[in-house]
């Protein structure tokens, strides 16, 4: 362990891993919104705030479990099908509160090529909320609708495999195979109540 006279104790968040300081105090220098995207191994989290000398405002969220309390989302609720929906979400009621610029904030998150976290900044973009980001690390557009997974879910299928793998999908009443037509049909629902043309 570090000690001494000049050795200075990391502030608390940081010791526990849970804030890097310097990529903080660069984005509040920028004086924009933070679009913050967050994971468990259940859930995405999808926020839009303001840094204030009070502290941080939230001024638009989006929670994945939403998706299937209010749009009747079947699949899992923290892949990149539900990380690009839940930032749509987000984006949608951040527009509406008139933000249109936001600093993509993926906190203390590894940046891998295709990661869950880029498939929510995808989605601001897409909806019209500005959240730079290289197209490089983006996730393919199929791999955001889920194919990637039903082609999965096929080939278990053929293995006798599916209902081991997938058996939470199937007792939602979804079958894996038709995941990228029901990743369409609600992301269409998303769209329609936030009022924007798909």
């Amino acid at each position: 362990m570090a000690r001494g006279p000049r050795y200075k104790v990391p502030r608390r968040r940081r010791r526990e891993g849970k804030t890097n300081y310097y990529k903080r105090y660069v984005m509040i220098l920028s004086k924009h919104p933070r679009f913050v995207v967050r994971k468990t191994l259940n859930y995405i989290w999808v926020q839009i705030i303001e840094a204030k000398p009070e502290g941080d405002v939230v001024i638009a969220a989006a929670h994945s479990r939403e998706l299937v309390k209010k749009y009747g989302w079947k699949a899992g609720t923290c892949n990149t099908p539900s990380a690009y929906l839940t930032g749509l979400l987000a984006a949608c009621r951040a527009l509406k509160k008139g933000v249109e610029f936001a600093s993509p904030d993926i906190g203390l998150h590894s940046s891998r090529k295709g990661a869950i976290i880029y498939a929510a900044i995808k989605a601001a973009n897409d909806v019209g909320l500005k959240v730079p980001v290289s197209e490089e690390v983006v996730p393919s557009e199929g791999r955001i609708r889920g194919e990637h997974i039903s082609e999965y879910a096929k080939m278990l299928s053929e293995k006798g495999l599916l209902e081991k793998r997938f058996s939470k999908y199937l007792a939602r009443g979804l079958n894996p195979v038709d995941l990228p037509s029901h990743f369409d049909e609600v992301k269409e629902k998303i769209m329609k109540d936030c009022g924007v043309k798909g």
